[in-house]
């Protein structure tokens, strides 16, 4: 869900040229342009590089900057979705969640998730309304027998290569009992598992890295936004300098997300595929909400008939989500009225709780790149996925767009192969190998338990770098903190004043390996400082300090980054940046 206001702020930003932009103009032909920097475009990207095709990518803004990063960090097999009768995606994404669990266990972990119930029939009769008509209808509340049925269902869906346990219920003295602040009028909780992805953004960025390592020609570029076509290819443009420059490929893969109507118009084509609903979440800092929860998400049928989530994570709590048809050239940002409900969705589960603004350290909003569904409620608008395909004609050689409609996080992996399968095709060339089982990034290796995490860090101790700060690095890159770990060990690593996860070392690695563009790339997709309402002024005046002399600002640019990043955290995520001196 692209969150149009933290894009660039006007060229000029840059003044020293830019490696992934320099190889792009370098060689300006490759097989398959990506456009489109979420997890679906750089799952293509990765899968491709590992055939071995020449491929390249750009993104307009930061890799993982729209819908990728503003999903609701969640890896789930979408139980709902049975209700709509999408089967299929149900099954593809319970074994694409079990397999991520596996493959990027540094970021993706199983999620305990329990179903506060009311009633015990409820809703038995119009559910099958629902699933014939895609309509609400009149609100029933969903009922004990009605969700025993679908958990039933899920759990056959997740039976092969399963690695979370089937689901459980509970009547309403053992419910109370686990969670004492649940309303005293449950009837019964019903437990199951999912998974979470604490930070998609990273986990993005490593699926990315891999592409890259995999294969020398495969390159990509954030801040380059498609502008037009031609004969000569695609007309790409830097968003940090302005420059533009052709860009041709065979196959161009447009992954675009809800923006894909208009990338297509850019490339000469009027489509009409895409109609997206915006979804935003509020982040809170609340001790007794996360007591209350007790270690379990809460997912339950709001009074509305929304299904909705209070979500523990680390010391915060995560509630969302909405679900609202929106303009996508509007700005994507939680409004004052979305948060008075999730303040009220939170007192419909736990009553005496009262949750206040100065509780929200955070907040994100974005578009789903959902079809277009014209008349139909967007809580019924299907979450699986279609690719378009055209053909055309640009000077001598025949041209592939193939233009990718829905998907969402769960299922990238598989997603990612469809496309690449597609591109193959179009191209006349064969897989040679799968992502199926293939660790990604800092998951291989990552240690399993407890024991052997604490073995792992004690290992990776270096002069000068003690164990807190080696969690940090595992917690942020999984098992490839290792290289990080020698990079920083080539010069004494000071962490800064203003937060002790960070230094001026580390964030040199960032800018030399993970393509920095602006200072608000780092508070909000390389570290988790601002989902946790950790970015203070001071920090922004470090870190603006810090990367000042690797990316060649001036003082004018220095301070204009600082600037910036406190405009984009005020305007679309709530977040009024304060100094720790009073």
């Amino acid at each position: 869900m692209r969150n149009t206001a933290d894009r660039t702020n006007g060229y000029g930003t840059r003044t020293q040229p830019r490696a992934g932009v320099q190889r792009l103009k370098n060689n300006p032909r490759a097989s398959v342009l990506i456009i489109g920097g979420g997890i679906n475009g750089v799952g293509t990207f990765r899968d491709l590089a590992l055939q071995g095709i020449d491929v390249a990518l750009v993104e307009r803004g930061d890799y993982c900057q729209g819908a990728s990063g503003a999903s609701s960090h969640m890896i789930h097999g979408g139980i709902r979705y049975l209700e709509n009768g999408e089967f299929r995606l149900v099954r593809e994404s319970v074994v694409e969640r079990n397999a991520l669990m596996k493959i990027a266990p540094h970021y993706v972990k199983p999620l305990q998730t329990t179903i506060p119930i009311y009633t015990t029939f409820s809703g038995i009769l119009s559910a099958p309304l629902r699933f014939l008509t895609h309509r609400q209808g009149k609100q029933v509340e969903r009922g004990a027998v009605l969700i025993k049925a679908g958990l039933t269902m899920y759990d056959f869906f997740s039976r092969d290569g399963g690695n979370v346990p089937r689901h459980s219920f509970v009547g309403r003295k053992k419910a109370l009992a686990a969670m004492p602040r649940l309303r005293k009028d449950v009837k019964y909780a019903a437990t199951y598992y999912d998974a979470s992805v604490h930070n998609p953004e990273r986990l993005t960025l490593d699926v990315l890295r891999d592409g890259q390592l995999a294969n020398p020609a495969a390159r990509a570029a954030n801040y380059v936004s498609a502008i037009g076509s031609g004969e000569e290819g695609v007309l790409l443009r830097d968003e940090l300098s302005g420059e533009t420059f052709p860009f041709s490929a065979d196959v161009v893969v447009n992954a675009t997300g809800a923006w894909t109507d208009g990338t297509n118009a850019a490339l000469g084509a009027n489509t009409l595929f895409m109609g997206g609903t915006k979804g935003s979440h509020i982040v809170l800092d609340h001790p007794e909400l996360l007591e209350a929860c007790n270690g379990t998400e809460i997912f339950f049928e709001h009074l509305d008939g929304r299904i909705v989530l209070i979500y523990p994570m680390g010391d915060r709590v995560l509630v969302g989500t909405t679900d609202i048809d929106v303009d996508v050239d509007e700005q994507a940002v939680c409004t004052d009225e979305e948060i008075a409900y999730f303040f009220e969705l939170i007192g419909h589960v736990f009553p005496d709780i009262k949750v206040a603004q100065e509780n929200i350290v955070y907040s994100f909003s974005g578009v789903r790149p959902l079809p277009r569904h014209d008349d139909t409620q967007p809580g019924f608008v299907s979450r699986d996925y279609r690719i378009e395909k055209r053909e055309e004609t640009r000077g001598s050689r025949k041209v592939t767009t193939l233009s990718l409609v829905g998907g969402k996080w769960t299922t990238f992996r598989a997603l990612s192969e469809h496309l690449a399968d597609d591109a193959l095709a179009a191209l006349g060339e064969q897989r040679s190998t799968s992502t199926a089982g293939v660790a990604i990034g800092g998951g291989k290796d990552f240690p399993r338990s407890g024991a052997e995490e604490r073995d792992w860090i004690r290992k990776a101790v270096r002069p000068g770098i003690d164990e807190a700060r080696v969690q940090v690095l595992l917690t942020r890159y999984g098992t490839r903190a290792e290289e990080v770990l020698d990079f920083l060990a080539e010069e004494p690593e000071t962490l800064f004043n203003s937060t002790r996860e960070l230094s001026g070392r580390e964030v040199a690695y960032m800018v030399e390996r993970e393509q920095i563009g602006h200072l608000v790339d780092i508070l909000i997709r390389r570290t988790s400082l601002a989902f946790r309402g950790l970015v203070t002024a001071e920090l922004l005046t470090e870190l603006a300090q810090a990367l000042a002399p690797l990316l060649g600002w001036n003082e004018a640019e220095t301070a204009e980054e600082i600037h910036r990043a406190a405009r984009v955290l005020a305007q679309s995520h709530r977040v009024k940046v304060e100094s720790l001196i009073a």
